[in-house]
Order: structure tokens, then sequence, then C-alpha cells
């Protein structure tokens, strides 16, 4: 009987998908809060339109910003861990390779199975720290464009999710029914990529739609309130 090749599929960008999802939920939500905020302030889509367009370009600029540090303090984190293990393995090389006989023991393996196994490892200096790195701390190397691409795919995220919310602002001119068009586009939009984001995260995506929805629609709902209240 033939055997049959088995071919494992494996989710692999979860660091994009974690930068998309941070840039679609914030620009979803913050700017739907603050143009629905507004239609209870104003009487013209102008001034939403305007508001909103600033507001995603400063959100925008922000977050990608911060993405952009996030990554290059996680990949300034792995170099300094780096440099302290290639320190560590040079003034303590017994205290190292008994720190990698402990990971080892960890997966039920005897001491006459381990013994080699740490020896071929410890024979070479960037394998051996590339194995602490990795099962010691738990750290894996950087992408050396992480940052800057992290800062792109939350930028724009949040971009084309700032424009869904604001262009029934842009079409209509009446703000009551640019309102409830955005509401009704908006939130469907929430559940859709709550529902996508479920997908490639493991969760339910029916919950994880109607979660994200629920979030948009309180933040939405709570700036109209508060902006009719103060008018």
């Amino acid at each position: 009987m033939p055997s049959t090749e088995h071919i494992e599929k494996h989710f692999t960008a979860s660091a994009t998908v974690r930068d998309i999802v941070i840039g679609m939920s914030d620009g979803l939500t913050v700017p739907f809060a603050l143009a629905a905020g507004l239609t209870g302030a104003v009487a013209s889509t102008n001034i939403v339109v305007t508001a909103g367009l600033a507001e995603i370009a400063a959100g925008s600029i922000a977050m990608g910003l911060g993405g952009y540090l996030a990554a290059r303090t996680d990949a300034e984190h792995y170099w300094s861990e780096r440099r302290r293990e290639i320190h560590e393995t040079e003034i303590m090389p017994d205290r190292e390779a008994e720190e990698v006989v402990d990971v080892f023991r960890g997966y039920g393996m005897s001491k006459d199975e381990i013994k080699p196994v740490v020896g071929a490892i410890s024979a070479d200096r960037d394998r051996w720290v590339d194995f602490m790195m990795r099962f010691e701390l738990g750290l894996e190397a950087p992408d050396p464009r992480r940052a800057r691409n992290s800062a792109a795919t939350i930028a724009v995220s949040y971009i084309v999710g700032g424009l869904i919310p604001l262009a029934s602002y842009i079409i209509l001119s009446s703000i009551i029914t640019a309102l409830y068009v955005s509401m009704g586009v908006t939130l469907a939009a929430l559940f859709v990529f709550g529902y996508v984001k479920g997908n490639f995260t493991g969760l339910n995506r029916l919950r994880s739609g109607l979660q994200t929805v629920m979030i948009g629609g309180l933040a939405a709902g709570a700036a109209f309130v508060i902006a009719r209240l103060i008018a």
C-alpha cells in the first residue's frame, strides 16, 4: 500500500495578523466613536469628515509609531539577552551546560541519553547560544524588518478601518442618515473582522465577531450620548 505524504499546515504569520488586528480594531472603533459623538453635537457632515480624517491621520501615525517602537524594543531585548548568554558560555561553561541538561531532563531523558546531545550542542558556540535563547529564555531571533513592517501594517490597517465608518459622511449630506449608514456598515465590518480574527486565532468565530461588535457599539454609543448631553 503506497504511503500517503503527510503535509502539516501551520499558521506562521501570527505577528502580521496581530498587527492587523491592532490597527484595524482601533481604526474601526475610534473614528466610529468620534463620528457618532460629533453627530450628536454638530449639524454638518463636513465637520465630521474633517475631524475624522484628522483623527485617522494622527491615529495611524501614533499607532504605527507605537508598533515600530514595540518591535524595536523586542529586538533590543533579544540581542541584549543573546550577548549575556554568549558571555555566560565563556565565563561559566559548566553551569550553562548544566542548564542544557535541565532542559532535556524536563523531557524525561536519562543522563546517558542527555550527555552526547549536550556535547554536540556545546561544541558549537552559536548553536549553543541559539539553543539557550530558544529553550531556556523562549526567545526567537527577530526579523530585522519587523519594526518597519509592523509600523506599516498597523498604520495602513488603521487607515482602512477608519475610512469605513467615515465613508457615509463623505458620500451623504444628511448627517443623521450618514450616522445610520455608518452604524450599519461599521457594525457589519466589526462583525466580519471579529469573525475572521477568531478564525485565525482559534477562537469561536461567532463569539469573536459578536464581542467585537459589542465593543465598537458601546464605544460609539457612549460618545454619542456624551456629545448629546454636552451640546
